[in-house]
Order: structure tokens, then sequence, then C-alpha cells
């Protein structure tokens, strides 16, 4: 049962209201003035708002800014009497869903409900959908390393800060980037990944910037680059390490200036952009080489974030394993396998030069290949095999 609030300062009014749309089975709660609407609209949860636009203590217009603020995603339609159809427009064009002229035409009215709750219903869906399709993986452990990862990541995550995540291929830098993304205020924006290693030279600029139709030979039409896909949202340039100077030098306009330039444009785009970078690159060492621009690594390293490797967080095995056998299980149609903690303890012995990847590979071949409970045996036999 849906639940509406209905706020008008004329007791006739919302009296008609409420007989009407507690008759066709909608749960109602009546306000007699802006200031009271707000207050149920924030102690209870609607579905839907029928509000007037004249009433004292706070109108309609007013009740609209505040509830949007408050929750966006709960429709508020606008009752209007004929003189105020100029101002209930304004309400539309300032979030109100629609507005019905008084004295209300029951039909209309009823349709206009079930449309706004409709959309409502699909929004929510549609939000669903998209966290389990984008679901981000859990950072897994306890150990120090990572709870100091974590922490960090709930100081950070609601600024603006630029990030330089570093640590050895395999850790999870991806990851804990994702994760600066999600709990960021910029989390209802795409996050766009970019891995520089991946991109030849000649390319990376197109990549990053955009192309105009013909600014070289197989420029075939005019391409969008990553900078302005991530507006709104974050830009994330894996490995950026392996990018080339002339790159870097365009990169740091882009962060310096908020502005890019497509290639073979003259036209400036600004870019709303949040930039998170990785590498497994010592990037100071890279400075002293010429190979990586100092002013670049100061740009992009506000925050400097360090991902342990999987040796230097051992303790944490047990809970990675579970987790992966868990996951891998699901991905398998299978029931989840077992593990002695004899094996756990093995696995814990290994030096894991891969990291998390590694670990992750592991656990999928031992499920693959063990039987019911995977063993100590099973361990060395799979994970170390004799020659």
């Amino acid at each position: 049962m849906a639940n509406i609030l209905i706020i008008d300062d004329e007791k006739s009014i919302r009296k008609t209201l409420t007989e009407i749309l507690s008759y066709e089975g909608y749960k109602i709660d009546e306000a007699g003035d802006g200031e009271e609407g707000l207050k149920k609209f924030r102690e209870k949860n609607f579905d839907l708002v029928l509000c007037d636009i004249k009433m004292p203590k706070l109108d309609g217009i007013e009740f609209l800014e505040k509830a949007k603020q408050i929750n966006g995603d709960i429709p508020v339609i606008i009752i209007s009497g004929h003189g105020n159809i100029e101002t209930a427009v304004e309400a539309v064009k300032k979030g109100a869903y629609d507005y019905i002229a008084k004295p209300p035409d029951l039909n209309r009215m009823l349709i206009t409900l079930r449309n706004a709750m409709d959309k409502t219903s699909l929004v929510a869906e549609t939000k669903v959908l998209k966290r389990r399709v984008n679901k981000t993986q859990e950072i897994i452990g306890e150990s120090a390393p990572i709870k100091k990862i974590k922490d960090t990541i709930d100081k950070i995550a609601p600024t603006e800060a630029r990030v330089l995540i570093t640590g050895d291929n395999g850790v999870g830098k991806e990851l804990v980037a994702k994760w600066i993304h999600d709990k960021s205020n910029r989390s209802s924006g795409p996050m766009i990944e970019v891995n520089c290693a991946a991109i030849p030279g000649e390319l990376i600029e197109s990549e990053l910037f955009g192309h105009e139709k013909g600014s070289f030979t197989s420029a075939v039409k005019q391409r969008i680059g990553k900078f302005e896909q991530a507006n709104g949202g974050t830009l994330f340039l894996d490995e950026i390490g392996d990018m080339s100077i002339n790159a870097q030098a365009k990169v740091l306009r882009a962060l310096q200036e908020a502005k890019i330039t497509r290639v073979g444009a003259d036209k400036d785009i600004t870019v709303d952009v949040r930039v998170i970078a990785a590498t497994n690159k010592d990037l100071l060492k890279e400075v002293e080489e010429k190979k990586f621009r100092l002013d670049l690594y100061h740009r992009l390293g506000v925050i400097i974030m360090h991902v342990p490797s999987l040796n230097d967080r051992l303790g944490d095995i047990p809970l990675l394993v579970d987790k992966f056998l868990e996951d891998i299980a699901s991905e398998y149609g299978q029931p989840k396998k077992s593990i002695e903690k004899n094996a756990t303890e093995s696995l814990q012995k290994h030096n894991w030069s891969g990291n998390i990847r590694e670990l992750r590979n592991v656990v999928e071949r031992l499920i693959i290949l063990s039987g019911k409970t995977i063993t100590a045996d099973d361990v060395e036999n799979y994970v170390l095999p004799r020659k």
C-alpha cells in the first residue's frame, strides 16, 4: 500500500482528496501547511506528495525545493488554483512531477498518481540493477595495513583531492580506486578507467582527450576522449608511470586548468573530473631518470596511498580464500567447497609474487582439481606442483 502525503491549507480539499485516495487503497497522511508537511516528510517515508502552491508558513515552491534536498526520488505533484498555472509550471521546472488544477479532475489525478509511482518504482529498480551490475568488490582483510587502507578511503573519498595509488601488480589498486569513487560525492557519475600501459604512445592523447574527424589518417570520425567521458565523475589512470612525456604534459595542463583540447582541434573544452592514478613503479626514481615529470607527480600525489603486497598481510589469507571459494562456487553454479585448516596454513607459507590475483587463480585451480574438501596435499600438488 502506497503512502501519500497531502499538504493543503484548505481542510475541505484535504478531506475530499483523503476520501477519494483512501477508497482507491492508498494510505494517507495530511498536513495543513508547508512547514507541517516538511516535518512529516522528514519523519516518515512517503511514496508521493500532493502539495498546494499557496500556503502559510512555507509555500509549495519552498516545500518542493527542501523536499528535493531531503529525498529527490519521491515525486511531488503540485495542486494549483486556476490563477496559479504559471507558478505550477515553474514548479515542474524545479522538479515537481506534474501539476493538477483545482478543483481536481478525479480520473486525471488518479492516472497522474499511478504514472508517478510507476516511474518511482522503475527508478528504484534501475538503481538496484545498477548496484548489482556495478557492485564493487569488498576489500577483504583485517590486518593493520588493510585497516589503514579502509580508514584512509573513508577520510579522502568525500573530498575532491587527487589520489596516487602505489603498489605491486595484483595487489588491488583498481579496487581501491573504485572504493574511493563509490564513497565519493561523484558516485552517481561515471568512473572511466584507462590503462596507460596498454595504449600505444602515439594513441594515448587521442584516447585521453579525443580527436576531430580528419585530424590524422585513421581519424574517420570524431571521438570523445576519456576526460570528457568522465565529466562529473572520476578518471582512473592506471599504470600512469608508462605514459609518454608528451602526454604527461597535456595531462598536467588538464589538471591545472580543468580544460582539454581534442587532437586536431583548437577549441578548449572545460571538464569537471577527479583524477585517481595508480602505478607499480617508483615515480620519484622515474623522475630522476627523466621519464616522469616532477610537476605532474606533485599534481597527482595530493594523497599517496600504498597498497601492501599479499606477503605483507599473510594473516588475511584465510579470509581471502573463504571469499574466493564462495565467489567462484557461485560463478560455477556449484556448492562451496571447504578447505582444511592445514591447507590454508600451507597457503600462508607460499611466496605470493602475484599477490591477490595469483591467490584467486590458485583457489580456482584448487576448486577444479581437488575433491569435496581442499587438503594440504592438494596445495602441495597443485600450488607448487612437482616437476
